[in-house]
């Protein structure tokens, strides 16, 4: 029996839905969940509306894609400077994590993304609240466990606690990350947050030091 490889224009293929989603990210970005329609969607995407529910039922579904492709991307990204890796030295850890902020200035739609939609979901009835609750947390559960580390290495030159010291890496971090998006040209990212870390962790700073040597 010979299968027809006739699909349908609104057929539920990974093309279209990831064309979809991308579409999304950006108009997410530019405008907010609330902000955002179906049928501005549906525009940048290239798609009827019709064809755009089909794939996607509601925006509340389109949000859980978008964040879903978020974490795809931020994993690639962490798993590639090893920051996932739980052998690694603390002070590559925070290195790796500095090379995925770099990466993320080659991705400025799902940085943009990140600040808008961090900003709405801290009120508790957003759909994504308890998304960023759970993000932050986790972000904050790994800075903590690096500079505790650090701490038990006798290579933590901070008066602030390790989660103390945790939160307000996260703080800069996101500080930075929206005042690139206003000022692109004087804004460096990379460079604030190394050397609010190299301040807390001298070796951190020699590393860097080591590396820019020919």
């Amino acid at each position: 029996m010979t299968q027809s490889t006739s699909r349908g224009p609104y057929a539920k293929t990974a093309a279209i839905r990831r064309r979809v989603v991308e579409a999304c990210v950006d108009a997410f970005g530019q405008t907010g969940f609330y902000g955002a329609t179906m049928k501005d969607i549906a525009k940048r995407a290239d798609i009827s509306y019709t064809g755009l529910l089909h794939h996607f039922s509601s925006k509340e579904e389109l949000l859980t894609a978008v964040l879903e492709l978020r974490d795809e991307r931020s994993s690639e990204y962490l798993a590639s400077a090893r920051v996932l890796d739980p052998s690694a030295n603390p002070v590559e850890t925070l290195r790796g994590m500095l090379a995925v902020i770099v990466d993320n200035e080659l991705q400025p739609g799902l940085m943009e993304l990140h600040c808008v939609l961090s900003g709405e979901a801290t009120a508790p009835g957003h759909p994504a609240h308890a998304y960023y609750a759970e993000h932050y947390r986790m972000l904050r559960r790994f800075f903590a466990k690096a500079f505790k580390a650090l701490a038990e290495r006798g290579e933590l030159r901070s008066a602030s606690d390790p989660e103390t010291l945790a939160a307000m890496t996260i703080a800069l971090i996101n500080g930075l990350q929206a005042q690139w998006l206003f000022d692109r040209d004087s804004i460096q990212m990379e460079r604030g947050i190394r050397e609010f870390l190299a301040a807390a962790v001298p070796a951190l700073a020699v590393a860097e030091s080591a590396d820019a040597k020919p």
